[in-house]
């Protein structure tokens, strides 16, 4: 008896017609049935956002053939949550990837990220996941050289699974050449952030967020050392953010109450 495909859910926080996607969505195609449920614009920084004031649309779309598109009004955690729900019906995908990312989701980046989120939020519902990003923020970026790498962690998911409540953090550096996958810890890292302050034409100021990324985190085992010595780094991640190292200190204080 042949065994079935797997299926496959491929969403992104770039948009539906971001070139990251297309290039997600056609290296998932040769694995196994792809559902694409993708936001109608881009959604880059929204985190773990979901939408709870307003309606949300979902609509199918026709936009490369042979594959089943849904755009959706709301946030990549959205794309996930409508999927599973109302595509999928409770009858969970095989597999959850997202991305691939116009821009790194290293380090502390993965806090903010939507391309992360919305792979967090398919982990939340016990499917196997994967964030893929690209050290490259341009809309015509050039995927090819980490194509092999996404596939291959892909089917390595598919075949092995994952551990309860855990998905990977894929990051990859800039092309041509990748010279093979670390497994990685996150790196210790953060913005060092600025507000650029403004003046619009009606003399109002406003601010636009800007910063360097900065690391003192010398470990040749993180993500960071990983891209920058031209690795594809693996972080897998766990969304149960419980500090467990720190229970044994706060059981030692005395509350007076």
């Amino acid at each position: 008896m042949t065994k079935a495909k797997p299926t496959i859910l491929v969403v992104n926080d770039d948009g539906i017609t971001a070139p990251g996607i297309k290039a997600l969505l056609e290296t998932m195609a040769e694995i196994g049935r792809v559902v694409v449920v993708a936001p109608d614009s881009p959604q880059s920084g929204m985190g773990h956002a979901i939408t709870i004031g307003k309606p949300l649309r979902l609509d199918p779309v026709d936009i490369y053939e042979g594959i089943e598109m849904y755009r959706c009004s709301g946030t990549p955690v959205d794309c996930v949550k409508l999927a599973v729900n109302k595509i999928f019906k409770g009858k969970k995908p095989d597999l959850c990837v997202s991305g691939i990312n116009h821009g790194l989701n290293n380090s502390i980046n993965i806090l903010y990220s939507g391309t992360m989120s919305a792979a967090v939020e398919g982990a939340i519902e016990s499917i196997p996941s994967i964030g893929f990003s690209l050290d490259d923020y341009t809309m015509d970026a050039d995927f090819s050289h980490c194509l092999k790498f996404v596939k291959e962690i892909a089917l390595q998911v598919l075949q092995n699974g994952l551990p309860t409540a855990t998905l990977l953090n894929v990051n990859f550096p800039a092309g041509p050449h990748i010279k093979g996958i670390k497994i990685c810890r996150q790196a210790s890292a953060k913005w060092a952030e600025e507000f650029d302050e403004r003046t619009d034409p009606h003399k109002r100021p406003y601010y636009w967020l800007t910063g360097v990324f900065q690391t003192s985190d010398n470990g040749e085992d993180t993500d960071v050392w990983a891209l920058e010595h031209n690795y594809a780094s693996v972080v897998p991640v766990q969304f149960d953010m419980t500090a467990h190292h720190a229970i044994p200190v706060l059981n030692s204080w005395e509350f007076n109450v």
